[in-house]
């Protein structure tokens, strides 16, 4: 087991103010506007809001009701994807690119979006929190070429993942298996999947009540994990 990670030490410290997340409307922004740096995305997630917006429009925090979540306990890793991850070739590493991770992730195309959320503020204002200890980022490489990845934020033993994307089959799969294997093993409760998707329905998320989330979100992101879910994996550990 890794040895437990310190705790991250984030500056100007604030709780979230910008309206009540419990309240916030099912579908539609809870708040627009405000800051979009590092004190005001670690207050957000502290609340359950994370930010979504297109570039040209004012920052929007959302709090959806319901909510898209898994528990690594409930990871739905098929036979197909074992065999998979067994072939030679694949390679896992975290928070080695995560630039480069956020900035393939803009550039999938995503059917019924126009362009992307991910842009140069949100770059830099999660770039900021990778270089506090608080995002983090999965690379996938097939023979030594990027071709998945992930990246999220992480906070007691919640992650929140915001993107991912791959270049050939399965790879954001073996990357995300391989996180959740992690997470489960440092005791991570919880993934904030956000939104549902089929892709990540597929794998053992499941929708609960705004209500239910939140208190899960109060009762465990300052409980500290049991070891670093993001600590370099051994040669031998590789996939």
């Amino acid at each position: 087991m890794p040895a437990v990670p310190a705790s991250p030490k984030v500056s100007a410290m604030q709780e979230w103010n910008r309206g009540d997340p419990s309240k916030a409307p099912a579908r539609a922004p809870l708040a627009r506007g405000g800051k979009l740096d590092a004190p005001h995305l670690i207050a957000a997630y502290r609340a359950g809001i994370f930010p979504w917006y297109s570039t040209g429009e004012p920052v929007k925090w959302w709090c959806p009701d319901p909510r898209f979540v898994m528990r690594p306990a409930d990871f739905r890793l098929t036979d197909s994807l074992k065999k998979t991850m067994r072939k030679k070739g694949w390679s896992v590493t975290f928070d080695q690119q995560f630039e480069t991770v956020m900035r393939r992730c803009s550039e999938v195309p995503r059917p019924g979006q126009n362009g992307t959320w991910i842009n140069e503020d949100m770059i830099a204002a999660y770039g900021e929190l990778h270089r506090l200890g608080i995002a983090h980022s999965v690379e996938v490489s097939w023979e030594g070429q990027l071709i998945g990845g992930l990246y999220g934020v992480a906070l007691g033993q919640l992650f929140h993942g915001e993107s991912m994307f791959h270049l050939k089959a399965d790879a954001s799969k073996v990357g995300f298996a391989t996180l959740v294997a992690r997470l489960q093993a440092c005791g991570y409760f919880l993934i904030d999947c956000q939104v549902p998707t089929p892709h990540l329905g597929s794998l053992g998320a499941f929708l609960i009540d705004r209500e239910e989330f939140l208190e899960v979100v109060k009762l465990f992101r300052d409980q500290p994990p049991t070891g670093d879910a993001f600590a370099p994996i051994p040669t031998s550990d590789a996939t």
